[in-house]
């Protein structure tokens, strides 16, 4: 499926990532003996519906990253509202690949029921998103537990929001175990995928943005007027399907939507400055994005006999 380079590349991206994990609990080739096809299963799934609809890969991406930085990588944004749990995760803040995620649970069950968690398909289905968005793979280490609690609250303490500044930005992924290099090498997130207008309006009215490039200022006014309806505009202008470090050169054009985006160049040196590296060097981005990935995938994650494997991924066994 990938070429030769890709391999290669593949082969650098897995060292770096040996290197970057942080969480010892968590195991590469978790299911090997418990369910072999596992992975398997999940890439197929996930090809598949990107392949159907391009946008479920920015989707399935968005989901293990909300996932993780609210309670950590325990599935919880999954979980449905119940008389139990009240307001859950993802009561809070509308997202897509819900229904994704559960195509993606019933064919792992149909070949190996309860063994692999939904917090760990939430990982792999993120991993293979981005096989099949930016055409690079990195491996992921597994057995991640699905944890019992979910709570609305916890998402707006946790979730860096797109008005933040450069230091609210570095303060949000460094609570959470990560660095500015992680932060900035996940940004490159933002190459694909939507965003609502109330996002990014404060940058366009009453006045436009000094550092927003002016003609791009104009296409974003047009389909963004003020008091008009919240409309959905690509993150990026250029290639919007193709994950890649067209996101930083967009940074450096002026072209990028969110005040958290202008952020990282405008705000702090040490941030600019890997904007400027990841816009330069596609292979150096994607490496960084990859360890940042697998690092991001260890936060506060729930293993051994804690939490538990979910049958559905929506609600809890109990």
């Amino acid at each position: 499926m990938f070429s030769r380079g890709v391999k290669l590349l593949m082969v650098a991206l897995q060292a770096m990532s040996l290197i970057s994990i942080s969480t010892a609990s968590l195991q590469y080739n978790f299911y090997g003996s418990s369910c072999p096809n596992a992975e398997q299963t999940i890439s197929n799934v996930v090809y598949g519906l990107i392949d159907a609809d391009p946008s479920m890969a920015p989707a399935l991406l968005r989901l293990h990253f909300h996932d993780c930085f609210v309670m950590g990588c325990d599935a919880s944004i999954l979980l449905d509202p119940t008389k139990a749990n009240g307001s859950p995760e993802k009561t809070a803040i509308p997202l897509r690949g819900y229904d994704a995620v559960n195509k993606i649970k019933a064919a792992v069950e149909a070949v190996c029921p309860g063994k692999v968690s939904c917090a760990d398909i939430l990982a792999f289905a993120a991993r293979d998103s981005v096989a099949k968005a930016g055409g690079f793979i990195y491996p992921v280490p597994s057995g991640r537990r699905d944890g019992n609690v979910s709570s609305a609250f916890s998402v707006f303490s946790s979730i860096p929001s797109p008005f933040f500044d450069a230091e609210e930005l570095v303060q949000s992924f460094a609570a959470k175990g990560l660095t500015v290099d992680d932060l900035v090498a996940l940004s490159g997130a933002h190459s694909i995928g939507t965003a609502h207008c109330s996002g990014f309006k404060n940058r366009l009215y009453p006045t436009v943005d000094a550092s927003l490039d002016a003609s791009y200022a104009e296409v974003l006014r047009a389909a963004c007027p003020d008091g008009g309806a919240d409309g959905v505009v690509n993150n990026s202008p250029v290639s919007p399907a193709t994950l890649g470090n067209q996101y930083f050169k967009n940074a450096l054009a002026g072209r990028v939507l969110f005040t958290s985006d202008a952020a990282l160049l405008t705000g702090r040196n040490d941030t600019a400055e890997k904007v400027r590296e990841n816009a330069g060097d596609l292979t150096t981005w994607m490496a960084r994005f990859a360890a940042s990935m697998v690092k991001m995938g260890g936060i506060e994650v729930l293993t051994g006999a804690q939490g538990e494997v979910r049958r559905f991924c929506n609600v809890t066994n109990s």
